[in-house]
């Protein structure tokens, strides 16, 4: 049970740390991982939560308020 409750405990805390990564940091890396993995032509954007729309979300920074949603050029 003690394992069950520290595996919890960890997990939650690494969506919250993962949410509250500066925009900017977070764009850059995974920027690097797309060029990475040789996809080209991209476009990430850092937008408010509410103004996302259709496009394609691949992050989420500043404690949630925004995302940073990839279309290609």
């Amino acid at each position: 049970m003690k394992h069950a409750a520290v595996l919890l405990l960890a997990v939650l805390v690494s969506a919250q740390a993962s949410a509250a990564k500066p925009c900017e940091e977070l764009k850059s890396e995974i920027a690097a991982k797309l060029e990475a993995k040789g996809v080209k032509n991209v476009v990430l954007e850092v937008v408010d939560s509410d103004k996302v729309g259709d496009a394609k979300v691949v992050g989420s920074c500043d404690a949630g308020a925004k995302k940073i949603t990839y279309s290609k050029k």
